[in-house]
C-alpha cells in the first residue's frame, strides 16, 4: 500500500512544482506588461535588455509627468515646456541612471529636486534652458557627469560653492558662461575660467556684506548725532526763554523796597 502511495505522491509533487514554475513565468509576463502598460500617455517607453527607456521629447509637457514607470534607467525629457524642476520629482525611479532635461524653459530647481536619484544617477543634462542659480542642495551628493551649459547664469558665491561640489561634463564646461556677475567684468566669460584666475565670489559677497553693514552703521549713527544736535537746540532755546521769562519778574529786593515805600506813605 505505501509502494502505491509513493509515485501517486510523487505525480502531485511533479504537478505543483510545474504549476509554480508556470506561474512564477506567467506572473514575471503579467508584471513585465504591467510596467509596459504603466507607461505615461504623452510619452513612450521601450524594454532593452532589461532597461526601461522612457521617451518623452518634443511632446510639449509642461511639467515632469507624475506617473512614471519605476523600472525606468533612461528618462528622455528634453525639448519640451518644463518650466521647474520640484521636490523629489524622481524620487520613486530608483534605477534612473540617465536624464535628459535639456532644452526645455526650466528656472527654477527646488532644494530636494533629485533627492532619492543621488545614489543612481550617472548622467544628468540641464543644457539650454532659463537657470539662473541654483540651492547648492539641489545637487548634494549626486554622483552624475552633470551639463549645465547654454544657461543665463549669474556668478556669485552660490553658483561657486555648487560648481565647487559637481562632477561638470568635460565637454561643455566651458559653455557654462557667467551671463551676468556681481562684479561686471566678469560677464560673459566661462565660469570655470574666471575661478581659475583667482577669482572669489565669496570674498566679493563678504566684502559687499560688510560694506552695506558699515553705510547702514554709519547711517544710523548720523540719526542719532542729528537727533542729539536737535534734542539739545531745542533745549536750550526752552532755556533761553525760560532765562528771559525769570528775568522779566521784579526781584526781591525790588518788592521790598516798594512795600517800604507804600508803608511810609501810609
Amino acid at each position: 500500500m505505501q509502494d502505491f502511495a509513493r509515485p501517486r505522491m510523487s505525480r502531485v509533487s511533479l504537478m505543483l512544482n510545474d504549476f509554480a514554475l508556470f506561474w512564477g513565468v506567467f506572473s514575471g509576463i503579467i508584471l513585465r506588461h504591467a510596467s509596459v502598460t504603466a507607461c505615461p500617455s504623452s510619452c513612450h517607453c521601450i524594454e532593452k535588455n532589461s532597461l526601461m527607456v522612457v521617451q518623452c521629447m518634443s511632446r510639449n509637457l509642461e511639467k515632469i509627468p507624475a506617473d512614471l514607470p519605476r523600472e525606468t534607467v533612461v528618462l528622455l525629457l528634453a525639448a519640451n515646456r518644463i518650466t521647474h524642476i520640484p521636490n523629489h520629482a524622481f524620487r520613486e525611479l530608483h534605477h534612473l541612471q540617465e536624464l535628459d532635461l535639456s532644452n526645455n524653459d526650466i528656472e527654477t530647481v527646488d532644494m530636494a529636486a533629485f533627492q532619492g536619484v543621488s545614489d543612481s544617477l550617472l548622467a544628468l543634462d540641464l543644457s539650454s534652458n532659463h537657470i539662473q542659480s541654483v540651492p547648492k542642495e539641489a545637487f548634494a551628493h549626486l554622483r552624475a557627469k552633470i551639463s549645465l551649459s547654454n544657461n543665463p547664469w549669474h556668478c556669485e558665491c552660490t553658483l561657486q560653492e555648487v560648481l565647487r561640489e559637481l562632477r561638470l561634463d568635460p565637454e561643455t564646461v566651458n559653455e557654462v558662461i557667467c551671463h551676468t556677475a556681481v562684479q561686471e567684468e566678469y560677464a560673459g566669460k566661462p565660469v570655470i575660467q574666471v575661478l581659475d584666475s583667482g577669482i572669489n565670489f565669496c570674498n566679493f559677497h563678504h566684502k559687499t556684506t560688510d560694506v552695506a553693514m558699515f553705510v547702514t552703521m554709519f547711517g544710523w549713527f548720523t540719526m542719532v548725532i542729528a537727533y542729539v544736535i536737535y534734542y539739545v537746540r531745542h533745549n536750550q532755546e526752552d532755556a533761553r526763554r525760560h532765562l528771559e521769562y525769570l528775568k522779566s519778574l521784579p526781584s526781591n529786593s525790588q518788592i521790598s523796597k516798594d512795600f517800604d515805600t507804600v508803608s511810609t506813605v501810609l
